[in-house]
C-alpha cells in the first residue's frame, strides 16, 4: 500500500479520518478509492493500538473515571438472529477511562457489555498505573465485581448514579437531545476515595468528544462499521490522536505531554510515521 500512496496522500487521509470524515467523503476529497481507505485506515488503527500498548506504561493517574459507550458492527443488537449470537456483530460497547488531571485516555476496551469485557478492561487499566488510583463509575453492576477481583484492596473506588427526568419516548427530546439530570447519588464501595471527586462527568465529555471525531460512532447516521476489525482499529486511531496529536485546551498541551508520556506535540505526520 505505501508503494501505491504517497507519504502525504497517507497523511492525509488518516487526518481526516482521526477528525471525523467519513470514508466515502475522504473518497471525494483525495480520489482515492474507499476500499483502500479502509485498509490504510485498519493498518494504522492496529499500528495505533500497538504505540498506545508501548507508550502508555507506569502512568501517574490517580483520578480516574469510567465510562462505556455504545455503538454497533453490521447490524444493531435487536436485528442479530439466534443463529448469529457469538458472531462479532451487534452491539459493540467501548470501555474507556480518562484520567481528570491530565485528560489521558489510559485504556480502552472494545467487546461485549458483560463482565467478561469488564474485567479485561480494569485488567488492562490496572497494568498501566504505578499508583493507587481514585476511581469513579456509574452504577453499572460489573464495575464493582471487576474492580474488585483485579486491584482487590489496592483502590478507592466511587459511584454516582444519576436519576433522570422521564420524557416521552417518542418525543424530538427523546431521540436527540439528552435527558435531564434531576438527582445524582455518589456512593462510597471501597477504600476510601474523596467523595467530592466521584465524578463521571469529565468521561461522559470524552464521551462527546469521540462521537465527534470518530464518524462510525455518530448517531442516527448509516457511517456504523460493518466488520469488528474494523471498528477496533478506528477506536484505536481515535484514542492515539486523541492523546498524542490533539491540543487540550484546558492543558494547554498534548494529554500525553501532561503525563509525561512525550515530551512535545505530535502531528499527524509523526503519528503516521511511528505506526505505519
Amino acid at each position: 500500500m505505501a508503494n501505491v500512496l504517497s507519504t502525504e496522500k497517507q497523511i492525509t487521509i488518516i487526518a481526516a479520518l482521526a477528525e471525523g470524515s467519513s470514508i466515502r467523503a475522504i473518497e471525494r476529497m483525495t480520489d482515492v478509492h474507499r476500499d483502500t481507505i479502509m485498509r490504510l485506515g485498519v493498518r494504522a488503527g492496529q499500528g495505533c493500538k500497538r504505540i498506545l500498548d508501548e507508550k502508555m506504561r507506569g502512568l501517574p493517574c490517580d483520578d480516574i473515571q469510567l465510562d462505556e459507550i455504545w455503538g454497533f458492527v453490521g447490524k444493531k443488537q435487536r436485528n442479530v438472529a439466534s443463529a448469529e449470537e457469538g458472531a462479532k456483530i451487534g452491539d459493540a460497547w467501548t470501555f474507556c477511562a480518562i484520567d481528570r488531571k491530565s485528560k489521558a485516555v489510559p485504556s480502552f476496551k472494545v467487546g461485549k457489555r458483560n463482565m467478561e469485557t469488564t474485567v479485561e478492561f480494569i485488567t488492562d487499566l490496572a497494568g498501566r498505573l504505578k499508583n493507587r488510583p481514585q476511581i469513579s463509575t456509574d452504577g453499572l453492576r460489573s464495575y464493582t465485581d471487576a474492580i474488585e477481583r483485579v486491584f482487590g484492596t489496592d483502590v478507592d473506588y466511587g459511584s454516582i448514579v444519576k436519576t433522570y427526568a422521564s420524557v416521552e419516548p417518542d418525543s424530538p427530546e427523546r431521540r436527540y437531545s439528552s435527558p435531564q439530570v434531576i438527582k445524582a447519588d455518589k456512593y462510597i464501595v471501597m477504600g476510601d476515595p474523596d467523595e467530592a471527586k466521584i465524578s463521571t462527568s469529565h468521561v461522559e465529555r470524552l464521551n462527546a468528544t469521540t462521537r465527534l471525531h470518530m464518524k462510525r460512532l455518530n448517531r442516527l447516521t448509516l457511517a456504523f462499521s460493518k466488520k469488528w476489525e474494523n471498528f477496533e482499529a478506528a477506536v484505536a486511531l481515535h484514542f492515539a490522536a486523541y492523546n498524542f496529536v490533539k491540543f487540550h485546551r484546558s492543558i494547554h498541551m498534548t494529554p500525553a505531554m501532561a503525563l509525561g508520556v512525550e515530551k512535545s506535540f505530535w502531528t499527524y505526520a509523526d503519528l503516521v510515521e511511528r505506526v505505519m
